[in-house]
């Protein structure tokens, strides 16, 4: 009795994990970018190869349980049987090969896909700088002379180059239908090449718990027409508010929750002067000084 029971308690919990992975999203394969396109090939390429081994080990433990099972008198009693050359060269023939064929895989798409490398793609990428702070992204178009908190819009169908740096705690920049996903860290500069291949919205996140207001952690990465994104600078720069490094200060006190900010101006070098505070703490004022010169007067709100 005990035993029956023990064998539906397995059951149960079994069904129950089935059933709470209806809450699960499959974002990963439905991916929208081209590096996330090549990105989840590799996954689903990777778990083919692994399956090769996983599934007849499966089928051959269920096949030897019934065809030697204590009942079954016709199965070949072998007791002093102990080797099969046939049999070790499957067992690690098989495994040794599928190893091989993943280093290969593993060692060429490492390159193809570093997040460090620009994509193969015509035209002028779009250049965005990230601060990750507590709790809330910052994005800076350099060349564009804008920035926003917790919105990030760029064109379809064209490379976004991202600069990505932290105010504070680590944390990761992942936009999971885009592909790709790198550390934010304080005093460092790291790099992320993306682009949409179609028009939409997309979830942006923070993959790294780093705090009480990880969860609000949040963006939305709106891949827009050129025409589309041309108007949304130019509504952009009409907010009253400019970024220099002291208005930066502010914006990047913890808080949670918070809500999208545009910002019309931007002072020149302010994304350097974010990784300076930290390489060189000493020369802070004197870095802050320097960027006063050329800040870009704010407007009158």
């Amino acid at each position: 009795m005990r035993e029956i029971c023990g064998k539906l308690f397995r059951i149960a919990l079994a069904i129950a994990g089935l059933t709470s992975l209806g809450g699960c999203s499959w974002v990963l394969f439905d991916t929208k970018g081209s590096v996330g396109l090549q990105e989840r090939d590799l996954i689903i390429l990777c778990i083919g190869l692994m399956l090769i081994v996983v599934i007849p080990a499966i089928l051959l433990t269920f096949f030897f349980s019934w065809r030697y099972r204590a009942s079954n008198h016709e199965a070949t009693y072998a007791p002093e049987w102990a080797h099969s050359t046939k049999i070790e060269i499957v067992v690690w023939g098989v495994p040794i090969l599928i190893i091989v064929a993943l280093a290969a895989i593993v060692w060429k798409s490492t390159h193809e896909l570093d997040p460090y490398r620009p994509l193969d793609v015509p035209g002028q990428p779009i250049n965005v700088q990230v601060i990750a702070t507590d709790w809330k992204w910052i994005f800076i178009y350099p060349d564009l002379g804008i920035a926003t908190v917790n919105q990030l819009v760029f064109p379809a169908h064209r490379q976004v180059a991202f600069s990505i740096t932290s105010n504070s705690t680590m944390g990761t920049f992942f936009i999971p239908q885009l592909g790709g996903q790198i550390y934010a860290m304080a005093g460092m500069r790291t790099q992320l090449h993306l682009m949409a291949n179609e028009e939409g919205k997309y979830r942006g996140m923070s993959g790294n718990f780093n705090g009480p207001g990880f969860s609000d952690m949040k963006f939305v990465a709106t891949a827009t027409t050129e025409d589309e994104f041309q108007r949304w600078v130019a509504q952009v720069r009409t907010s009253p508010i400019a970024l220099d490094f002291s208005a930066f200060q502010k914006v990047a006190k913890p808080s949670q929750g918070t809500g999208v900010v545009h910002f019309s101006q931007v002072q020149p070098g302010l994304f350097k002067a974010v990784i300076d505070q930290f390489v060189n703490p000493g020369a802070a004022a004197s870095i802050h000084a320097a960027l006063d010169v050329g800040a870009p007067s704010k407007k009158k709100e």
